[in-house]
């Protein structure tokens, strides 16, 4: 077989990492006095490994998640211990085989959102499905769906994500048909799939989101029954960097 022939085979059969590696890596199997099975093996491995790593950049550019807002750039030292533990435990994944849900609260500035986004970084790393939205922006897209009949296709393909990361639904003040279509989706991940909420409104509040006391009730309720709930009881970081940026500021010059 020609060497063109090979590499349009290795294309047919959509191995791009043979067709990059097969001949610098037959370069090395000859200096190194390999085997054909030693040869392959390697080759195979490097396959696998550029395959994982192709694919979670795929689900890292579908999850939406701040690019930004990783473990890596999240400030550990401002939270509690209990807080650090849950964020470390989460990052693991586990919580995701029983459908367990995820709520953050907390004051505007306290780091909802990129504990959120953090976690949900780790998860596609570890290979998980994640969808990283804002509240209102997945309101209105099941409105649009819902106006257009395909309400019940666009819930089945969101469900096909393990792991919806939801942001700020306490900013979100529902009308009655952005409430029933979210409590829809909460209803239909119940017990199957996990969710991920971050919100400026505890519970006792959440019948500002959906008015009427029966389904607020009911969406607790399935929120809360599997669940791990982080409040972030420090300080706004935002006010605390204003506050530096103020100070410094003042701060007469250096004397000569």
């Amino acid at each position: 077989m020609s060497r063109e022939a090979l590499e349009l085979r290795l294309k047919a059969f959509r191995l791009p990492s043979f067709l990059t590696h097969y001949v610098s890596l037959a370069e090395k199997a000859g200096q190194g006095g390999w085997g054909h099975v030693h040869y392959l093996d390697e080759l195979a491995g490097i396959e696998a490994e550029e395959r994982g790593e192709r694919r979670i950049a795929r689900l890292l550019g579908e999850s939406k998640l701040p690019r930004e807002k990783t473990l890596a750039t999240l400030e550990m030292s401002r939270f509690p211990s209990a807080v650090r533990h849950h964020i470390t435990r989460l990052s693991e994944g586990e919580f995701l085989a029983g459908a367990t849900n995820v709520c953050i609260f907390g004051n505007p500035g306290t780091g909802k959102t990129h504990v959120m986004a953090a976690i949900g970084h780790e998860l596609v790393r570890h290979g998980q499905t994640v969808f990283f939205t804002p509240v209102s922006a997945l309101v209105e897209r099941l409105l649009e769906a819902k106006r257009a009949l395909r309400l019940t296709r666009e819930l089945k393909r969101l469900d096909r994500i393990e792991c919806l990361a939801l942001d700020d639904i306490g900013y979100v003040q529902q009308e009655r048909a952005e409430m029933e279509v979210l409590f829809l989706l909460l209803a239909q991940r119940y017990e199957r799939k996990s969710v991920l909420i971050t919100s400026n409104l505890v519970f006792s509040q959440w019948d500002q989101i959906f008015k009427d006391p029966m389904t607020t009730a009911a969406a607790i309720d399935r929120v809360v029954h599997h669940s791990v709930i982080i409040e972030l009881n420090v300080p706004s970081y935002r006010a605390k960097a204003a506050k530096k940026r103020t100070q410094v500021k003042r701060s007469p010059p250096n004397a000569p």
